[in-house]
């Protein structure tokens, strides 16, 4: 299926300005995109300090500059170029700084046409409604211009404005809407309230102006309302959408990545031991000076993204570790699990005693390194001397030589008295402002997960991005993930969730649940109890929920290697079904419908 519009203009603020998830999502599948359309071209909007990094500035193509011309006639200046991401798709950065002046002229507008209210709204809302106009400007001009098919596709409200200025001046113009998450539904996820089971009998627009979202409200109702296709990303975002903004998803674009640019799951198994020996050492300098547990009989587990305590599921994650820790303990299990909470927040600084037991832990490890050939050497006597068979079967006869000599034990014994450390292993690498009374940190506490010795769940709140250049473990991202076991989604709130997706993707295990687009995406394939865990979590009790997790968590403990390397086998399957090779049909289907709903 090829792409029938002579032009498709995608448009996000996230364009060469990563913000969330809905960065991956354009750059991840511009390459098919382009390979679709004859005039694939991304907007987004000119921020000099971010887009020279990603944006490369070309000449301007001779059907563009009659339009860009009249633009900056106005105050609006366009930028062309590439996005500097696989494919290298063209792109349009508008900087629309002056055309600031226009704010209120144009609120004026919305509302008279859409009954946006924006009377007391502040600039995180009118930035990107300035910046959308200016786009709609550009396709208007660009149209009168050059007469052929053209779809703009535009994601969230931020973009919205682009498809209401269209609509607005009665352009020509087939409109896409995608909605990833609705603001209503986001806030009142986070609020605690049961929103799942109220959302069938909730006044949108007054829980909009009660929770101070009247603005982004309306701004979504509209474009919802007016696009010629409505999408979403998810068949729970579908369902969220149609009662919020009261119109049904006329199809699902779903969230996918360019799997081929994942490694094998050869490279992941390999990337996987040596990730997880420089997370090992990481875990032996945080817990070793207090107490000792096997490394060889440690699982490591995690969760990444926001700090949304409720929506990311974290406070069930945290009971149903609870409840793990008193299963493994009254089994006296051999394994001990290692959690992190790879959640960013504020931090002042890295824990003192963390560097200085990271210090410690090399001059113990240099100290081996230095007499290891002496310590070698020993060895091989004692190898040579034995000439017996029995020398081999009886430890007593086999050291004839000692490997250590006393120096060597002194030394030795200064050395891991000076690692030791008194009381418990810090339950965050970080100081924080006010930690006694962090959400994460005091869940922790009243759950019992104190890092004390008798614990078989240790948890490491670890507040800071994974960059590669953290202090600690010093590993990115995606390392970060292959050392790891299993990674852990429990979301409340997920339109999509990319992070299971990419934890399977690079043959972690990982768990989402059907609350989530893509726990949904993998349970109507019939899929959801091995590599890529599916959490029942709709229309269920939280102790049923955590009960669940608990379970799953308790039997995942339970494999052995083989069965750990066939829940990463299964992952890494399980991704390939979300492959954009895939999902891509979905968007060209929009454009098609866009296309036939306004040429005919």
């Amino acid at each position: 299926m090829n792409g029938k519009a002579d032009y498709v203009f995608e448009i996000s603020w996230e364009v060469c300005n990563k913000v969330g998830g809905i960065y991956t999502v354009l750059e991840s599948k511009a390459a098919l995109m382009k390979e679709n359309y004859k005039n694939y071209i991304l907007i987004g909007p000119y921020f000099p300090d971010k887009a020279k990094f990603e944006f490369l500035e070309k000449e301007i193509p001779e059907h563009f500059k009659k339009t860009f011309t009249q633009l900056n006639n106005q105050g609006i200046i366009c930028k062309y170029g590439s996005w500097l991401v696989k494919g290298e798709p063209d792109v349009i950065l508008l900087d629309f700084q002056g055309y600031i002046k226009e704010k209120n002229s144009l609120k004026e507008k919305y509302w008279n046409n859409f009954k946006i209210d924006s009377l007391y709204t502040q600039w995180e809302f009118e930035e990107p409604m300035i910046w959308s106009t200016t786009v709609g400007k550009l396709l208007e001009l660009f149209t009168q211009i050059n007469k052929s098919t053209i779809v703009a596709h535009c994601h969230e409200w931020l973009a919205g404005f682009t498809l209401l200025y269209l609509k607005m001046n009665k352009i020509k113009i087939g409109t896409v809407f995608t909605t990833h998450a609705t603001m209503l539904g986001r806030v009142l996820a986070a609020s605690g309230s049961d929103f799942y089971s109220k959302m069938e009998t909730i006044n949108p627009l007054d829980e909009a102006k009660k929770n101070g979202i009247l603005d982004k409200h309306t701004t979504e109702l509209a474009c919802a309302q007016n696009a010629d296709v409505f999408t979403t990303v998810s068949e729970i975002t579908a369902i969220e959408a149609e009662k919020l903004l009261g119109r049904k998803a006329d199809i699902l674009v779903l969230n996918g990545l360019d799997i081929g640019r994942f490694p094998s799951f050869e490279e992941t198994s390999v990337k996987h031991q040596l990730n997880r020996e420089i997370i090992r050492e990481f875990i032996s300098y945080y817990f070793l000076p207090y107490y000792y547990f096997d490394p060889e009989e440690t699982l490591t587990f995690f969760i990444v993204g926001r700090y949304e305590y409720k929506n990311k599921g974290i406070d069930i994650f945290i009971k149903s570790l609870s409840q793990l820790n008193e299963r493994m303990k009254k089994e006296n299990s051999k394994k001990t699990i290692v959690v992190f909470f790879w959640i960013p927040r504020d931090v002042l600084s890295a824990k003192a005693s963390l560097a200085k037991n990271k210090s410690n832990y090399h001059h113990v490890r240099d100290f081996i390194d230095d007499n290891i050939k002496t310590t070698q050497s020993r060895i091989m006597e004692n190898i040579m001397i034995c000439d017996k068979a029995s020398c081999f079967t009886d430890e007593k006869n086999f050291y004839q030589h000692q490997l250590f000599d006393k120096e060597f034990l002194s030394n030795v014994r200064r050395l891991r008295l000076n690692f030791s450390s008194v009381g418990k292993p810090p339950l965050t690498t970080h100081d924080l402002v006010n930690e006694q009374e962090d959400l994460i940190i005091k869940s922790f506490l009243e759950q019992g997960l104190d890092n004390s010795t008798e614990n078989k769940v240790k948890v490491i709140f670890y507040p800071v991005y994974l960059s590669g250049i953290d202090g600690l473990i010093d590993l990115p991202y995606y390392d970060a993930i292959m050392g790891c076991h299993l990674g852990l989604f429990p979301s409340y709130y997920e339109p999509w969730g990319y992070t299971p997706l990419e934890s399977a993707a690079l043959g972690v295990p990982s768990l989402t649940t059907d609350l989530g687009g893509f726990g949904r995406f993998v349970l109507s394939q019939h899929k959801g109890d091995s590599g890529v865990f599916v959490l029942k979590r709709y229309q269920r009790t939280e102790e049923e929920t955590i009960n669940s997790f608990t379970d799953i968590l308790h039997n995942f403990s339970k494999l052995d290697r083989k069965g750990r390397v066939d829940q990463k086998l299964y992952a890494k399957q399980i991704s390939n079904l979300a492959d954009w090779k895939v999902f891509i049909k979905n968007y060209l289907e929009a454009h098609t419908l866009a296309l036939q709903r306004v040429y005919g």
